[in-house]
């Protein structure tokens, strides 16, 4: 069963420092091509660890079925 929610990046806002990327327990994130990161929203379970460490605040989470 997926999680109701998942995490998103406001890429004008990422730095592409990576944390996120080595803190998600699913490896559903990746930066792509050392721009921003990138939630796959099918892997992501919703655990927020990766909101919890970004540095400028721009990982979230929404609910599925919702467009940020």
């Amino acid at each position: 069963m997926a999680s109701k929610r998942y995490s998103t990046v406001e890429r004008s806002n990422c730095v592409a420092c990576g944390t996120c990327v080595t803190i998600c327990p699913k490896e559903a994130i990746k930066v792509i091509r050392g721009c921003y990161a990138a939630v796959d929203s099918g892997i992501c379970i919703g655990c927020n660890k990766c909101g919890k460490v970004c540095p400028t605040g721009c990982i979230t989470l929404v609910e599925r079925g919702e467009t940020k």
